[in-house]
């Protein structure tokens, strides 16, 4: 603590440009007129108070900091900054000032006049008199509410980036453990789950918001996310092959995901074995909003389906997942030219859910 927290200064505003004027130049009283001008001009808050917590001098950062002026505070307790939870703060300090020692950074929290609080990082001094007898102290408060904020910024980023990258390994992983069933060889391994790492990609950046104001992870529409699933596999031209009708809404990011996994396996089925297979086969994707449950309907036409398969794929797991983790249901009715599928989902789960 710098010399101004050991001289036993008074109100800070208490020498006037006249007093200093009187003062012989280098004596004791220029020296304590100018500490009590920087102490006036500090930007931290400065006071100082007695042994029994009263305040006695109260500088114009403090009136800035905390809303009182000088006039208001001095004579009255410090405890008035003190938040209702935090009164038992005061004693304990009051208590080390006595036996002589210093409270260096103590980060608090105190309150304004107007009610609010702010956060603070404390330094309290002794003030001796000239016996070098504790008479009271000196206290410096600056507002850390900024430093706080920021601090608080960064553990949610930290916070969320740990979360969303645990998620991606563990998704990473079911996607190489589900989709080795399918395949005869590591090249064929790599190229599928590449695919559908690739989809995924895709739909995630629909979430990365395109200014800087928004944040990461803003929704995304539920059309906008059908329509970056199916565009590999769409048509130009004012009849498009696969049409996207009905409501729409907003999705959060757990959501995104598990949803573009769903559609991008419908797609990729349809094109190898359905209706996107056939150059006249076409695909209706119906989206119907009500207050509690989402429908959304996969109605491939222009397939011939000789067979109904019977093999459980890496799209019958999904469907299982979306049923225990979205809080959903997967219904599939097999026609002559083609499948009707219907995914029902409900509402309050498009924002919260997960597929792992």
């Amino acid at each position: 603590m710098s010399s101004v927290d050991e001289i036993g200064l008074g109100p800070a505003r208490s020498a006037s440009a006249a007093d200093h004027s009187r003062v012989r130049p280098g004596g004791t009283h220029d020296a304590a007129a100018h500490l009590a001008a920087i102490v006036e001009s500090s930007d931290d808050a400065i006071l100082t108070k007695d042994l029994d917590g009263i305040v006695t001098s109260w500088n114009e950062a403090a009136e800035r900091l905390f809303g009182y002026s000088a006039p208001e505070i001095i004579g009255k307790s410090i405890t008035l900054l003190l938040p209702y939870d935090r009164q038992d703060e005061e004693a304990p300090i009051l208590a080390r000032l006595r036996r002589g020692e210093r409270v260096r950074h103590y980060e608090t929290v105190r309150r304004r006049k107007d009610g609010s609080l702010v956060d603070i990082s404390l330094s309290v001094s002794p003030l001796r008199d000239p016996a070098g007898t504790v008479i009271g102290a000196s206290t410096i408060a600056r507002d850390i509410s900024e430093r706080k904020q920021a601090e608080e910024q960064q553990r949610l980023l930290l916070h969320e980036m740990d979360h969303r990258i645990r998620n991606l390994f563990t998704l990473s992983a079911s996607l190489i453990r589900m989709s080795s069933s399918e395949v005869s060889s590591a090249e064929e391994l790599a190229t599928i789950v590449q695919e559908r790492l690739g989809a995924l990609a895709r739909a995630h950046a629909l979430t990365i918001s395109k200014t800087p104001r928004a944040g990461a992870g803003d929704s995304v529409g539920l059309h906008a996310l059908l329509e970056t699933i199916v565009a590999p596999y769409q048509t130009g031209g004012d009849d498009p092959r696969i049409r996207i009708v009905g409501g729409d809404l907003d999705l959060a990011g757990a959501a995104v995901t598990a949803l573009a996994l769903i559609f991008y396996e419908l797609a990729t089925n349809a094109a190898k074995h359905g209706a996107l297979s056939s150059p006249s086969g076409a695909v209706t994707i119906e989206a119907i909003v009500e207050d509690d449950t989402v429908s959304l309907i996969w109605d491939e036409r222009g397939a011939l389906v000789e067979e109904v398969p019977k093999k459980e794929g890496f799209g019958s797991k999904l469907e299982r997942l979306a049923t225990g983790q979205l809080g959903g249901d997967i219904e599939r009715e097999w026609q002559p030219d083609g499948v009707r599928i219907v995914v029902t989902i409900a509402r309050e789960r498009l924002g919260t859910s997960a597929l792992i």
